[in-house]
C-alpha cells in the first residue's frame, strides 16, 4: 500500500498519487512523456481515470492533447475563474445557428428565392419541399432538374 505521499505508476505506466493527491512537476514531466507511448484502449482508460468521465468521441491526437492538458490543470491548477467565466459568457453568445445555403433565380422577371436547409429540407414561398426540382417545376409549370435550374450543374443540352 502507498503512502500519502509516495507517487505509483498505474497499469498504464503513469503516475497516481497513493492518496490522489496531485503528482509534483517531476513526475507530470514524465508521465506527459508517457502519454505519447500509450495505446488507444490505455489512453481511453487513462482519460477515464484522470477526469472521472467516459472518454469523448475524438482523435487519438486530440485525447492526449486533452489527457495533457488535464494532467497539467491537476498539477498546476486550471483556468482562473474569471476566465471561465468570459468563456461561459462566450459560448452564450455563440448560439449555434442551423447551416442554410440560400439560391436565387429569376424566372419571366420574378425572382425566386429558395432556402436549403442543413438537414436537406427545401423552402419556397413560406412552404416546405421535398427537392430543387420539385419547386422548380412549380416555377417553371415543366420538369426541370433543380440543381440545373438555380445554376448548381450545367443543364444538358437537348440533342
Amino acid at each position: 500500500m502507498p503512502s500519502q505521499n509516495e507517487q505509483v505508476p498505474d497499469e498504464c505506466g503513469l503516475r497516481r498519487s497513493g492518496a490522489g493527491k496531485p503528482m509534483g512537476s517531476h513526475e507530470f514531466d514524465n508521465d506527459l512523456v508517457a502519454i505519447a507511448t500509450l495505446s488507444w484502449p490505455e489512453l481511453r482508460k487513462r482519460w477515464s481515470e484522470a477526469t472521472g468521465r467516459p472518454p469523448p468521441r475524438v482523435k487519438h491526437a486530440l485525447l492526449r492533447m486533452a489527457l495533457a492538458y488535464e494532467l497539467q490543470a491537476s498539477v498546476y491548477g486550471g483556468l482562473s475563474r474569471r476566465t471561465s467565466e468570459r468563456l461561459a459568457q462566450m459560448s452564450a453568445i455563440l448560439v449555434p445557428q442551423p447551416r442554410t445555403t440560400r439560391l436565387v433565380r429569376e424566372w419571366k422577371g420574378t425572382l425566386h428565392t429558395v432556402t436549403v436547409m442543413e438537414d436537406g429540407t427545401v423552402a419556397w414561398n413560406g412552404r416546405q419541399w421535398r427537392s430543387l426540382s420539385e419547386v422548380a417545376r412549380a416555377i417553371t409549370g415543366t420538369r426541370w432538374s433543380g440543381p440545373a435550374f438555380f445554376g448548381l450543374r450545367k443543364a444538358k443540352k437537348a440533342a
